[in-house]
């Protein structure tokens, strides 16, 4: 039924041919791709580079490319693949021009936020696979956007959501949704780390490594400072999408999963840049309050700037149900207590967690999610994170961000997420490009 009432509501957004699209639900890709799977990765200054290190260890994977708009960052990356595989990818600045070649099958990119969703619908648009960093999209109506490119090219698109292939967290949903806990009917989720100023940049000339108008790409132009590149664009809403997305869709997609919810009636949000005043924009400390058509809600509270541990760790999530409770600790283990709070089941993982680690905190284990990427494409798996259900995850700390940047609680139409009666919230569902970069489908 929720998957039915989001077809019909993309219908309505003008993305009716997801009617037909295989693939974009969640299907088995029945192509006829060769045994081995040539990648190209986009952005590998940080996360990217370990993602490629990775996919680099799996049988039947080539990284064929590596695409940065940073030239040593670029080089940098593909010594290190050379090193691991004994062949050495080509380099390639622009997406465009790296879409264009024939032998590539799948595009990674962990290019910024504001790239996500246009490099997963030009790659489409070329007939390549992606696997999408989170967040799927910088806005909503990107996200949107990307569905119908992945509906209307069949391709599949999945979204960096790991914890959905760990063996563990996929059991316990299992139970959750068996009713172990009873009615689960609310999710608390955090994220925190202990962050820095970024101070106050000066505008200075572009290194020379550096295309920064590539860069910037389809977002409108602003000029370069000392303290954006490589990481500090996250706090800014030209290119980044804050603390709550560049973390809380992990919490998030977990709590929605575990709840079995899709998109909320009602979203609030409460914070700001509290802890430094510098050119931080987002919010530093936040809380998204949400609630659902059935009676369900979830809450997520992110702390960029102060690292106090919730519940002993500086993530995870609790589900909180009429018969007892189920408390996750963001890696691959959970304890489940009943109504009087003792513990009547644990699942271990020994597997470390670092909630800090601004690469990967699961490195360990995020592994399994790139395999089952890799076995889609390949035909033998369905993706364990499709677009669609990477929007829905997604949507909710867009929305969040929505609210309180226009200060108020924001309605919205549980179909499809929609802003209701609110004309100023509803211009922050998309956002403006640069002249001359125009984004379609």
């Amino acid at each position: 039924m929720q998957r039915r009432k989001f077809i019909q509501s993309a219908t309505l957004t003008g993305t009716s041919f997801l009617i037909g699209s295989n693939l974009a639900l969640g299907g088995i890709y029945k192509g006829s791709p060769a045994k081995k799977v040539v990648v190209g990765i986009m952005g590998v200054n940080s996360r990217g580079a370990f993602l490629a290190q990775k996919l680099a260890t799996l049988p039947d994977v080539e990284i064929g490319y590596i695409c940065d708009v940073d030239s040593i960052a670029m080089a940098k990356c593909i010594a290190e693949i050379e090193k691991i595989t004994g062949k050495k990818p080509t380099g390639i600045a622009d997406i465009r021009r790296l879409l264009e070649k024939k032998d590539l099958d799948a595009l990674v990119i962990a290019a910024p936020d504001h790239w996500h969703a246009p490099a997963t619908i030009l790659a489409c648009q070329a007939g390549k696979h992606v696997y999408v960093e989170k967040p799927c999209s910088h806005n909503p109506h990107e996200g949107e956007m990307a569905i119908a490119a992945a509906a209307k090219y069949n391709r599949l698109v999945q979204m960096g959501s790991q914890r959905r292939s760990f063996d563990n967290v996929q059991k316990m949903v299992a139970e959750l949704h068996a009713g172990i806990i009873g009615r689960a009917y609310f999710a608390r989720g955090w994220y925190v780390n202990n962050r820095k100023s970024i101070g106050v940049g000066k505008v200075v000339p572009v290194p020379a490594n550096l295309n920064y108008d590539l860069w910037q790409g389809y977002a409108p132009r602003r000029p370069y400072k000392d303290n954006l590149i490589h990481y500090n664009w996250h706090w800014h809403w030209n290119w980044g999408t804050g603390e709550a997305l560049n973390n809380g869709t992990h919490e998030i997609d977990v709590m929605r999963w575990g709840l079995g919810v899709d998109f909320p009636n009602r979203v609030t949000s409460s914070g700001g840049r509290f802890a430094f005043k510098d050119d931080w924009e987002t919010p530093d400390t936040q809380t998204i309050l949400v609630n659902f058509p059935n009676n369900t809600a979830i809450s997520w509270e992110g702390r960029s700037c102060n690292g106090y541990n919730s519940e002993g760790v500086g993530r995870g999530v609790v589900f909180y149900g009429d018969h007892g409770t189920i408390n996750y600790g963001g890696g691959n283990g959970y304890q489940v207590y009943d109504y009087d709070n003792k513990l009547v089941k644990e699942v271990k993982d020994e597997t470390p967690v670092d909630a800090s680690n601004k690469v990967s905190p699961t490195e360990k284990l995020d592994l399994v999610h790139l395999q089952n990427f890799v076995k889609a494409i390949q035909g033998t798996e369905k993706l364990n994170q499709t677009i669609i259900n990477g929007h829905k995850s997604t949507v909710i700390p867009q929305l969040g961000n929505i609210a309180q940047r226009v200060g108020r609680v924001l309605n919205l139409d549980s179909s499809n997420g929609h802003i209701l009666h609110d004309a100023e919230a509803a211009k922050l569902w998309g956002r403006e490009y640069e002249p001359g970069w125009n984004l379609k489908v």
